[in-house]
């Protein structure tokens, strides 16, 4: 199963720096979706995250799963791993 990978940054973020690269560290390609200068963008993000705000935003499979604690938080639980394996 192809897992879909997305995440909503901006270039200065330190928390999207982060997520991306625990993200490679696990050789996970990923859609990088930057909300800078474009409005329509950060708004879609905010419909996709039910009204979170802040990047970055990762979606896994169209799933939701916050930001970059949450996806350091799932990996430390090793749920990250069974998701991005298509295992849930």
């Amino acid at each position: 199963m192809t897992v879909k990978v997305e995440i909503y940054s901006s270039m200065w973020c330190p928390f999207c720096f982060r997520a991306k690269k625990l993200l490679q560290s696990k050789g996970v390609d990923f859609i990088e979706i930057d909300v800078d200068g474009d409005p329509r963008v950060r708004e879609l993000m905010r419909e996709r995250a039910e009204g979170r705000h802040t990047v970055p935003q990762i979606f896994i499979n169209d799933v939701g799963i916050g930001g970059s604690d949450d996806l350091a938080q799932l990996d430390q639980s090793g749920k990250l791993d069974s998701m991005l394996a298509g295992v849930e």
